[in-house]
């Protein structure tokens, strides 16, 4: 099926980009895909959607490979349900195992930023069977321990602003942001690139009372990786969507940590790959994660940290991300 106008922008480069749409899990889940060979699945993070690949999917494509990036659950033109509950981790692992089958494919590599990492991470722990190997960006394995994870992060920033926290309470982010669809992101995309970071980090502290933008950098002008045309297709899909599904990732924290009891303390052993910028405001909040991955993910073959990277790696550094990829797939994947 030739991709809709609504869900594929103008100026993609040319080539065989088609579109699909899945029974998968209660979803109509909406698929992007190019070329043949090896399943490739890419997982985006929040707030992005398949676009967020859009630079590695003809350039995996062309080297011999089957390139699949879905709008995950809450997302795009994938959408999803409303309730908290139904965004749990075995729900969301259960949604890529799924589209494989639809697609007919036994294994992948699966590929995620940002949220897309922390799914990954999980699907290698839940369906270990179905992966050849995993591609994480931006956040590193954080293995199940205790305290649940609120818990933890309210620890870490007492009475300080946490977005993570921000988030938790539904409606509230929601009521802010949905105001002016384009305002957050745009400040969202800003204030963790590698342009905007440093701006970030002198920006005074804020209490727990503070609202998102409050917290964040605001700038008339888009980050340098960002053209307008694609910044304008984030902002329509989200604007038309919303951002209850995307944020009830983020609402099922603790429900989740729950849900993982059995794998307390589990490492990772499928064949690895990280990639990160050394600016990204996140890899610097769960810099232990990384420096402990050496043992948590005993599969891990390259840590690959970008100089003068912040977070959203793959479309601020994407020639080096692509290369990186392909030479890993090229050893795991063929």
């Amino acid at each position: 099926m030739l991709v809709p106008a609504e869900v594929h922008p103008a100026d993609l480069p040319r080539g065989d980009w088609k579109s699909g749409v899945a029974d998968v899990n209660g979803l109509r889940m909406h698929y992007v895909e190019q070329g043949s060979g090896p399943l490739v699945l890419l997982c985006h993070g929040f707030p992005e959607l398949w676009y967020s690949w859009r630079h590695q999917i003809p350039a995996l494509a062309a080297a011999g490979y089957r390139v699949v990036a879905p709008d995950l659950r809450g997302y795009g033109a994938t959408g999803g349900p409303k309730a908290v509950s139904e965004y749990s981790i075995k729900a969301l692992v259960a949604d890529i195992t799924g589209l494989m089958d639809v697609l007919g494919e036994r294994q992948c590599v699966l590929v995620g930023h940002d949220f897309g990492a922390v799914l990954t991470w999980n699907a290698a722990l839940l369906a270990p069977e179905r992966l050849k190997a995993v591609v994480a960006l931006s956040v590193p394995y954080n293995q199940r321990r205790a305290p649940p994870p609120l818990a933890g992060i309210r620890r870490a920033v007492g009475n300080g602003f946490n977005y993570i926290v921000y988030f938790q309470e539904p409606g509230v982010a929601e009521a802010e942001l949905e105001a002016d669809i384009p305002r957050f992101l745009k400040a969202f995309y800003y204030s963790s690139s590698a342009e905007g970071v440093e701006e970030l980090q002198r920006r005074p502290s804020r209490s727990s009372q503070a609202r998102l933008l409050d917290t964040l950098v605001e700038t008339k002008r888009l980050p340098s990786w960002l053209r307008e045309s694609e910044f304008s297709y984030y902002a329509e899909q989200f604007s038309r969507n919303g951002l209850t599904g995307p944020l009830n990732w983020y609402r099922n924290l603790d429900g989740n940590w729950e849900s993982m009891k059995a794998f307390d303390e589990a490492t990772i052993s499928l064949p690895t790959l990280f990639i990160a910028g050394d600016r990204d405001p996140v890899l610097r909040n769960t810099r232990p994660n990384l420096e402990r991955q050496q043992i948590t993910v005993p599969g891990l073959k390259r840590t690959v940290i970008l100089p003068d990277c912040g977070h959203w790696v793959q479309q601020e550094r994407p020639d080096e991300v692509t290369r990186e990829l392909i030479a890993f797939l090229d050893k795991v994947a063929k």
